[in-house]
């Protein structure tokens, strides 16, 4: 049955990219309200799909925002494995629009690529796995059960997806999940990212006097705001990078020595670092390699500061007020808000007394991390494997994805990312595109996972 799929998929390889390019054609933009209707049709669309292929109750489910697409196939029955595919129908604003080649709702194939916005981010990868499991109904029954919950406003922070869990967690229930959204390393290098980092995140104003003051009259006599501020932005480092926050350590998670020679694996150098820096000295927490630094350990970032005169020339004042804007990338087994918690304490416990000092904190997210030794991360890298004829890379994302967290916690399910695209398709840029051949080896991926998971 496996190679009748992988065949069905073939012969009707043609018939899915123009399907996919019938997705690709409705503008699903999620942040902007002019295309609300779109948002609608493109769902609908999905439904409809589903339906035609066997999937049942496939429908539009309405939440707080944008539909979330459901449907099911259970005749695997209650031995099987139950397999929960996410996804999201949105799209990235195209602007600016002077720049695409082509229009970008009117999908272009040029050079065995095929050129639309949500080509590869996320339309043509959640395309790839319907169109394996068309091939897997056409072959015969499939191996494990599927559910499908594929979003409409991942692009604007997936503002209603989590109250949509917690509401129909019995109807999402599963034993693990499945997401393709993610890039290879390289052209015939794939990777599996096996965790996420999570993000807590805080502004501090700074108020002093109660209006810009005359530096001349008042200097030496008033504490000036931007430099208190860059007092305490300076106080949340030590000179190697470690952050200073009392108890900011505390919960992270040990990198274990396989995870660390796995990181180690990854082809990626001190050369490639200073390419896409322009820097030639790395800086950081000198126990943990770069590519340690980048997923496996907390940071403290600040993300922008403001406060006192910013135009051309010279105006000479003490400024009332400054500010600044910081996020906190969390590893595993780091809580948002305790670290937000322990972050407004040290910045208070710094603050000048004879200053207004607020910490403001904001939405956060927590961490994820499906260990790389699970039958699913097995299951995805043999896959991998299979068609691509290279072994997969295992790294720890620097990014946050909040929803996988929520999966995991609600559902108790690890989360395996399994993505098709390359890491220089366009995504959220102009001429965004897929490669068809990962197109078409992501379809056999995805079938080779499929029986994996029941046979593991």
């Amino acid at each position: 049955m496996l190679e009748r799929a992988i065949d069905h998929a073939r012969v009707h390889g043609e018939r899915y990219v123009r399907e996919l390019a019938e997705l690709l054609r409705i503008p699903s933009i999620s942040t902007l309200p002019a295309h609300t209707p779109d948002m609608r049709r493109a769902a609908e669309w999905l439904a409809a799909h589903l339906t035609r292929l066997g999937i049942r109750n496939a429908r539009a489910m309405p939440t707080q925002g944008h539909p979330v697409v459901y449907g099911e196939w259970l005749d695997a029955g209650p031995n099987a494995p139950t397999l929960l595919i996410y996804g999201h129908y949105d799209v990235q604003p195209v602007d600016p629009v002077s720049l695409w080649r082509t229009p970008p709702f009117e999908p272009t194939i040029r050079e065995g690529r095929i050129y639309a916005r949500g080509a590869t981010d996320d339309k043509g990868l959640v395309f790839a796995l319907i169109c394996a499991v068309e091939s897997m109904l056409a072959a015969g029954p499939l191996p494990v059960n599927i559910k499908w919950m594929i979003e409409g406003e991942e692009e604007s922070s997936s503002t209603s997806l989590e109250a949509f869990v917690l509401a129909n967690k019995d109807l999402l229930a599963a034993n693990s999940v499945l997401i393709s959204d993610t890039p290879f390393l390289a052209p015939g290098q794939p990777q599996i990212p096996y965790s996420l980092r999570g993000i807590a995140a805080a502004e501090v104003r700074v108020r002093g006097p109660k209006t810009d003051l005359h530096s001349g009259a008042f200097g030496g006599t008033v504490r000036n705001p931007a430099a208190a501020l860059a007092a305490l932005i300076a106080a949340l480092h030590d000179e190697t990078g470690h952050v200073r926050i009392p108890g900011f350590y505390d919960n992270v998670r040990p990198l274990p020595e396989e995870e660390r020679a796995a990181l180690q694996k990854l082809p990626y150098t001190l050369e490639d670092w200073q390419r896409e820096t322009g820097l030639q000295t790395p800086w950081g927490e000198p126990d943990f390699t770069i590519k340690e630094r980048i997923g496996a350990r907390p940071t403290c970032e600040v993300n922008g500061m403001w406060g006192g005169f910013q135009g051309e020339g010279t105006k000479t004042i003490i400024p009332a007020e400054a500010g600044a804007k910081f996020t906190m990338r969390l590893v595993a087994d780091q809580d948002p808000a305790m670290i937000t918690r322990l972050f407004t304490e040290y910045i208070q416990s710094l603050a000048p007394k004879d200053l207004r000092v607020e910490v403001i904190p904001h939405e956060g997210s927590w961490p994820a991390i499906t260990p790389i030794d699970t039958r699913e991360i097995k299951a995805a890298a043999k896959a991998l494997e299979t068609v691509w004829g290279a072994p997969p890379v295992f790294a720890r994302g620097g990014g946050s994805l909040p929803i996988v967290a929520t999966l995991q916690s609600e559902l108790k399910t690890p989360v395996v990312m399994l993505g098709f695209g390359l890491p220089d398709c366009g995504a959220h840029a102009p001429n965004e595109w897929m490669d068809l051949g990962q197109f078409h080896k992501g379809i056999e991926c995805a079938i080779h996972y499929f029986h994996l998971l029941r046979s593991s």
